[in-house]
This record gives structure tokens, C-alpha cells and sequence, in this order.
């Protein structure tokens, strides 16, 4: 969500324009259905950026002005403006009323209910690091605890839950949910795993750690009856082993981006298959 919530701009400004991008072709920075909105001296959110938002906020000022009715705008995305996406995208122009704020409003909070659901069980240096790094993306996130006093502290954005038994939360996460696991004790962190790779339902599951904590903990679970295919699902050590460097942001960042390719293999659907993909006279029962 933006800085500046959408009901503040809106009960804040008295004159408003919604500056909406109704359909794109070719390469452009934002895709269609992105807006945002312009009053005589403040804007809220993006679409895009460069030299079309500014031709597109200066049109808005001039709606609220009285200078021009014209409510539709072509933009070439070309040298032409000092841009070079290359594509064209078709803005639209409408003066907000009370049931237009109200629309937008419902639209942005239901877009934030369906946001993917990230939980982060431990809010320790790493945890705190998660949390601010992953509130600035689209993403519903929720920090799970047993000590209160590490709660303090986190982004106004971001959910938390003080539990005795944090491993008990896994079972209330939604089907696609993300689950980060750095608590402070070796043993939360077995109880928590256990829960998770329970379920197939999960885009990713991980663990802070190292190859050697990898192998104690595959031991353990193997033990329990995990399956071998579910201890696959496990990302454990999370965040790669490419870049050396263990400070807490650094590894927050990592994760994000791990975290993001996790959801959008997860929901993205799966390619349909061709003849190509059977040999001749094979079984494709």
C-alpha cells in the first residue's frame, strides 16, 4: 500500500482526478488497470513514471482547472516525449465523485485482502530485517513470536501474534501462504518445519540456517516420517549461497526476492502439454 492511505488523499483533497490506464500496447511501465490520483498541488501512487505521467498530470491539473474537457489521451511511448518502452498506452481522465472514492477504496482493500500471505515465525534481528523488507512489497505479512518483548518494533503494516505455540499457527495459513522460519530456538524451528511440510500446499517454506543445519534437521524430520520429497520443499538455507554475507538486511533482501519467485512459480499455472511432450506410442493416460 502507498505511504499516504488512499481515504487520507481523498478526504483531504477537494478536487480530484483519476488518471487510469485503460489499455496498453507494446512495452510500457505499468500494465493496464494501474492508476492514480491528482489534485491541484498533491499526487497519490503511480503509473509509471517519466515524461507521459508528467503529461498526464499536467492534463489533470488542467481538467481541475477548466482548461480542457478532453477525457481520453494516446501516448506514444517514443523519443518523441524522451522515452523509449516504445509501446502506446490510452490514459483516461475522470473527475473523482463520492461514489467513485468510494469504488476506489473498496477496489485497493480488496486487492490488499487477496495479497499473498507471508508469516514469519521469529522476530529476532533477521525477523525485524524480514519484516521492513517485505512490507514494502504486496504482500500481507504477518510476524509470529513467543517472547513479547521482540514485537516491539515492527512496521505499522505488518501483523503480529504472540504464541506459546507458534508451530500451531501453520494449520490457519491460507493454501499459497509463504512461511520464513528464524525463531531463536533449534527445537521451534523443528516443530514449525514438521507443521509446514505437512501440507503440499504451501509456495515456499524456509528456514534460516546452513548445509550442516540442513542435514541435522532432514535426519530429524525423517525420523518423524517426513517424506523425502516433502523435505525437498524445504529451502533451508534460505536466502542462496551465492552472495556471502550474513547481516541481517543483506539476507532479508535475498529472501524477498526468493520469496517472490516462489509465489509467482506457485500461482502461476502450469503449462499445457502438446504431442510433442509424448513420444509416439506412448500411454497418455
Amino acid at each position: 500500500m502507498p505511504d499516504t492511505p488512499i481515504s487520507t488523499f481523498l478526504d483531504e483533497s477537494i478536487s480530484t482526478i483519476l488518471i487510469e490506464i485503460s489499455s496498453v500496447k507494446g512495452s510500457a511501465p505499468r500494465e493496464a488497470g494501474t492508476f492514480m490520483l491528482v489534485s491541484k498541488t498533491e499526487i497519490w501512487e503511480t503509473i509509471g513514471g517519466g515524461q507521459f505521467e508528467y503529461m498526464a498530470i499536467d492534463h489533470a491539473r488542467a481538467m481541475l482547472a477548466g482548461k480542457t474537457s478532453i477525457d481520453t489521451i494516446d501516448i506514444p511511448l517514443g523519443p518523441e516525449i524522451g522515452q523509449c518502452c516504445g509501446g502506446r498506452t490510452l490514459l483516461t481522465f475522470t473527475k473523482v465523485t463520492p461514489a467513485i472514492a468510494e469504488g476506489l477504496k473498496q477496489r485497493l482493500m480488496q486487492e490488499h485482502q487477496a495479497q499473498p500471505a507471508v508469516f514469519i515465525f521469529g522476530a529476532g534481528h533477521v525477523g525485524k530485517a524480514l519484516a521492513q523488507a517485505l512490507a514494502l512489497l504486496p504482500l500481507s505479512i504477518t510476524v509470529i513470536e513467543t517472547r513479547r518483548e521482540e514485537l516491539a518494533g515492527l512496521p505499522e503494516t505488518v501483523s503480529s501474534h504472540l504464541t506459546a505455540m507458534p508451530e500451531a499457527i501453520v494449520q490457519t495459513i491460507p493454501a499459497g501462504g509463504t512461511i520464513i522460519i528464524v525463531t531463536h530456538d533449534h527445537a521451534l524451528d523443528f516443530l514449525i518445519a514438521k507443521e509446514a511440510l505437512a501440507r503440499d500446499d504451501l509456495a515456499y517454506v524456509g528456514m534460516i540456517g546452513s548445509k550442516t543445519k540442513r542435514a541435522t534437521f532432514a535426519h530429524w524430520l525423517e525420523r518423524e516420517g517426513v517424506s523425502t520429497s516433502a523435505l525437498e520443499r524445504l529451502v533451508l538455507p534460505i536466502g542462496g549461497n551465492v552472495v556471502k554475507d550474513k547481516r541481517p538486511a543483506v539476507i532479508a533482501t535475498l529472501v524477498a526476492s526468493e520469496v517472490l519467485h516462489a509465489i509467482h512459480r506457485f500461482a502461476a499455472p502450469a503449462p499445457a502439454r502438446s504431442d510433442r511432450d509424448h513420444p509416439a506410442g506412448q500411454d497418455r493416460a
